[in-house]
């Protein structure tokens, strides 16, 4: 897909609309534990961060929030940074791929509410 010109927003997995919420299903048919090796951890202004996908659909690119269990953060981060060898869903040199168009967050609007970006 081209991406020229698509809007671009920030959306909780939870508050996703009909058509992104089947639009996500077909990339990720077992939910959010099945987008796992495409999790990318973004930080926030405040210093505390979140994890998302990039999603793209035909009127726009979504960075999908994914709430990760605070007991499981520190696991996914130390397998996003490749230094959990045990973990068998994905290659430590995949980095390359987990990277959003750009890799500038601030152009992205957002569908949440205000609380969510602070």
């Amino acid at each position: 897909m081209q991406n020229i010109g698509k809007k671009r927003h920030v959306v909780s997995y939870e508050n996703m609309s009909a058509e992104l919420l089947d639009a996500f299903k077909e990339k990720y048919p077992q939910g959010p534990s099945d987008c796992l090796v495409d999790l990318v951890k973004y930080p926030k202004p405040d210093g505390s961060s979140f994890y998302a996908v990039t999603l793209e659909v035909p009127d726009g690119i979504y960075l999908v929030k994914i709430k990760v269990d605070v007991d499981d953060a520190d696991d996914v981060e130390r397998w996003l940074d490749g230094e959990d060898d045990d973990y068998s869903g994905g290659s430590s040199d995949a980095g390359d791929d987990n990277t959003i168009p750009d890799d500038n967050i601030s152009q992205y609007g957002s569908d949440d509410d205000p609380a969510d970006e602070a």
